[in-house]
């Protein structure tokens, strides 16, 4: 059975991330990454459908301690792996990632300060144990396993193709095919321009609208601090002009909403033309950033839309047909191929069974501290990153204050920590406030929040800057032994 200081259950973006840092600041630590697939990257190498890239911009996408030098801000995903596998390589991590091993219960014994882990080496079919002082979860938060399909009625007369985008694969013909997309979120703007460049036409069916906020491709504030600058400079000023520009449309659209929408709405109108019934199909009910911006390129989908190779239904489905869909409007349409671009399922934890002192932990239960461990379990600290701005933002600042913590406790000879509310009540609320389909369909499955700091979750990267970076680890709410 081997031993580490660190366990880090993920070699995808935050994994490495993670990795990266225990190496540049906590270099006496010995740690592994159990990585459950065989490759690196996690949701960029898992995804495989047409036109796959960030909803975010890559100066505040990529890590804060290597600067983004390709052109694109916004990315596609074989870029991205590319800049992983670089990072992998500079920073030697390769040999400390376990392919294969995946992880389906983890177990703390306080008797001996120490975690047990257990899970299948999936290359050998052998079963994998190991132990360590302090785990690092960076699984994300979705099922990699499958996506979300509704139970549609009638699916099963369908005669032709139909896909979650969740499984796609490099045989699915779609060339001069009619092709639907059932979906108006990220995956949804994502694959419609670059499927209708080959479609005979493309249908983008939504149920209700998403705001949809076009990104320049190609930033020239970036290119041109680039051009002036070293890249580590270039990189912080290019990064935190995107984290200012995020924290000021956010705040806005929570201040101003009808002012944003009005905003937003333009952009769409300028692009699609005045006769295009915006209102309709780009107006969604909700306020911004109820739910998260879908970010396009360039107006990709709007010149797609404008170019006539897509048009966007707003109705409901009804059922389908052997030919299609049947709407409730009464409209039927006809397809070759459609695409469930309906969502992702909820899983926290990568769904490995927690337990302490043989106690099943209930995450849905449990109140998270600081936005990176949760309610009287020891010496676990997992990275979710924010739903208003780039996840990378927030995965490099709790592993900063991961890298402190474990200083901290090496100094004052302790070896285990859990953040304790200490017998003293709070208001337990759902940890994100989206009402997103696939956040409510999992609602119950994720920890909660209070409503005071530590226990309440900041979605503002300058709070948690200064929460973690720069205030004191010792605070009356984590228990050190």
């Amino acid at each position: 059975m081997n031993h580490y200081d660190i366990i880090i259950i993920g070699a995808g973006l935050s994994g490495i991330g993670a990795a990266c840092h225990f190496s540049m600041n906590c270099p006496d630590k010995s740690y592994v990454l159990f990585e459950g697939r065989n490759n690196i990257g996690g949701t960029w190498d898992l995804f495989k459908y047409p036109g796959i890239r960030s909803d975010s911009d890559m100066h505040t996408f990529s890590f804060k301690f290597k600067p983004w030098t390709y052109n694109k801000t916004i990315s596609d995903a074989s870029t991205i792996m590319q800049y992983l596998q670089e990072t992998v390589d500079e920073y030697k991590i390769k040999e400390k990632i376990k392919f294969n091993h995946f992880m389906t219960e983890i177990s703390w014994s306080s008797e001996d300060n120490k975690w047990t882990i257990k899970g299948t080496d999936n290359s050998k079919n052998e079963p994998v144990i190991s132990t360590c002082n302090f785990i690092m979860l960076c699984t994300g938060y979705y099922d990699y396993e499958k996506g979300y399909t509704p139970d549609f009625k009638g699916l099963e007369s369908y005669k032709g193709q139909f896909i979650h985008p969740q499984k796609w694969t490099d045989d699915i013909n779609y060339e001069n095919k009619e092709v639907i997309v059932i979906g108006s979120g990220a995956t949804a703007v994502t694959l419609i321009p670059t499927m209708a460049k080959k479609t005979k036409h493309i249908t983008m069916l939504q149920r209700s609208p998403t705001y949809i906020l076009s990104r320049p491709l190609h930033d020239p504030f970036a290119k041109f601090v680039h051009k002036i600058m070293p890249n580590k400079m270039a990189h912080f000023f290019s990064r935190w002009k995107n984290i200012l520009l995020s924290m000021y449309l956010y705040r806005a659209s929570k201040k101003n909403p009808d002012a944003v929408r009005k905003f937003i709405k333009g952009q769409a109108k300028k692009v699609l033309g005045p006769d295009y019934d915006v209102d309709t199909h780009f107006n969604p009910k909700y306020n911004p950033w109820d739910e998260r911006l879908c970010a396009i390129p360039d107006n990709d989908l709007f010149n797609t839309i404008k170019e006539n190779k897509c048009t966007v239904i707003t109705d409901h489905i009804e059922t389908f047909t052997e030919e299609g869909i049947k709407l409730k409007s009464g409209k039927e349409l006809k397809a070759d191929l459609i695409v469930s671009a309906t969502g992702l399922n909820i899983k926290i934890a990568g769904g490995m069974e927690i337990t302490v002192d043989g106690k099943k932990m209930e995450l849905g239960k449990l109140i998270n501290y600081k936005g990176l461990m949760l309610q009287d379990i020891p010496n676990l600290v997992a990275i979710i990153g924010y739903t208003n701005a780039s996840w990378t933002l927030k995965a490099d600042l709790v592993c900063e204050y991961t890298c402190r913590l474990l200083k901290h406790m090496d100094k004052n000879g302790y070896s285990s920590c859990a953040p304790s509310l200490k017998g003293e009540d709070t208001e337990m609320s759902p940890v994100i406030d989206f009402t997103s389909g696939y956040i409510q369909r999992g609602m119950a499955k994720m920890p909660k929040q209070g409503k005071e700091f530590p226990w309440r979750l900041h979605q503002s990267y300058v709070k948690d800057m200064v929460n973690l970076k720069y205030k004191k680890i010792d605070d009356r709410y984590l228990v050190f032994k």
